[in-house]
């Protein structure tokens, strides 16, 4: 925190303009050192120049500067805006690494978390925002970056320091009768309205992170219905070898779809059937793996035909999981069963992009809400319930036991927020950011 640090901050690839970042306590002396443009530097301000290597003009350049506290970073903050060649910047970052030293990945976010400019669930949300890939997470880091998870917690948060601070006073000072006394006929009914707000929280939670990177979404049934047809149509490409032989697929065929607000994880599954053939047999034991590992099952059926021993021992291997029965060659006829029939040969999935937007509406809503957003903070939650599970679990604590029952509860409701926290866990965690960020 007291060295300057740099990097990349634009993908390196070709493009109209790149950025390269510098924050720190020698920022703006390095910007003299490099630059043709000297002086003071205003805050927020753009200004034109140079960049040189000794003598060697390496581009024109416009800076942008940002003084410390109200940086990004809380440091200060200059970002050279450079012509987008890869090898343009990396010959500017050459330069600065002469007086700065290079950023680790997530480096210029942990500095502002550290300097307290953002809390860490902000953090996670600007590399969510970085990473997201469909309307939901964008959405949802969207309202990250704008603290959502703070106005979530601070309300039960508050109602935590009140209680706790009424048992500190009467441990502290027993002989102030005028205060509340705080007992268990007191902090009970407390703890148990608190137990259910996070149980609430912890199940919108549980929705949401369902949908949010993606659906993993297993296609399966028995060769020849139609399973690589439904993923080229559902990923508008060519992704699939689709023949008449039964068996074409023998490995797993991943694609990402989106589909509005929801994406899908598709994974095109080998035929299930009974076969002799080794490496059909490979693909058919894989294909179980990811009928156990999906989120959700299509299950694809011939509709044009009555059902066999094979299609019902399919439904009965998914009768346990999250699954859509499609009734598939609706172009060639329409299945008399009940259910959401589709041609993926000609396109007409319309039943099925329905039925999805309509099932995961109510949790893909919940990107406009204010909701925990990450694994690491739902964990975090369940154990900050579990310490309140454990005090109710127990009879006649004393008053002082009670109270660090209540504060390690509290505590891990500040650890989401990065108000206490673990070296090691932040470490880790900003090792996913990526350099520049």
């Amino acid at each position: 925190m007291e060295d300057t640090i740099c990097a990349i901050s634009t993908a390196l690839q070709k493009g109209a303009i790149a950025i390269v970042r510098l924050s720190g306590p020698d920022t703006f002396p390095i910007i003299r050192q490099i630059s043709d443009l000297q002086g003071e530097y205003e805050p927020n301000t753009i200004r034109y120049g140079h960049v040189y290597d000794e003598k060697e003009q390496l581009d024109e350049v416009l800076i942008s500067f940002f003084k410390a506290p109200r940086s990004y970073t809380g440091e200060d903050l200059a970002e050279i805006n450079c012509h987008g060649s890869p090898f343009t910047a990396r010959r500017i970052l050459k330069v600065l690494l002469r007086h700065a030293r290079a950023a680790e990945p997530g480096e210029f976010t942990r500095r502002a978390y550290l300097n307290g400019r953002i809390t860490l669930a902000q953090a996670e949300a600007a590399n969510d925002m970085v990473n997201s890939f469909n309307i939901l997470q964008s959405r949802s880091a969207l309202r990250g970056l704008d603290g959502s998870v703070s106005r979530l917690l601070e309300p039960l948060m508050e109602d935590m320091r009140q209680v706790l601070s009424m048992i500190e006073v009467n441990i502290d000072y027993p002989e102030y009768e005028d205060e509340k006394q705080m007992d268990e006929d007191v902090i009970r009914p407390e703890v148990e309205k608190w137990i259910l707000r996070m149980e609430e929280m912890i199940h919108q939670a549980e929705r949401f992170l369902e949908v949010k990177d993606g659906l993993k979404t297993a296609i399966i049934g028995k060769p020849n219905v139609g399973k690589s047809s439904l993923l080229n149509a559902l990923s508008a490409k060519e992704k699939a070898i689709v023949t008449d032989v039964a068996g074409t697929t023998r490995d797993l065929i991943e694609e990402n779809v989106d589909l509005g607000s929801l994406s899908l994880h598709l994974i095109d599954t080998a035929g299930i059937r009974e076969s002799e053939d080794k490496v059909e047999k490979i693909g058919i034991e894989r294909s179980r793996k990811a009928i156990a590992e999906a989120d959700l099952i299509l299950l694809v059926l011939d509709g044009s035909a009555p059902l066999d021993e094979e299609d019902r021992a399919l439904l009965k291997m998914t009768e346990d999981k999250e699954r859509i029965i499609l009734y598939n060659k609706a172009d060639i006829l329409r299945s008399e069963e009940e259910g959401i029939h589709i041609s993926a040969k000609e396109n007409d999935l319309q039943e099925l992009i329905s039925y999805l937007e309509e099932k995961y509406e109510p949790a893909y809503s919940l990107a406009d809400q204010d909701v925990l957003t990450s694994t690491r903070q739902v964990s975090l939650m369940q154990r900050a319930k579990q310490c309140l599970q454990e005090y109710l679990a127990s009879e006649d604590l004393p008053l002082d036991i009670a109270g660090e029952e209540l504060t390690e509860s509290y505590s891990y409701l500040s650890e989401i927020l990065g108000k206490e926290y673990r070296e090691d866990l932040i470490d880790h965690m900003f090792r996913n950011f990526c350099l520049g960020k």
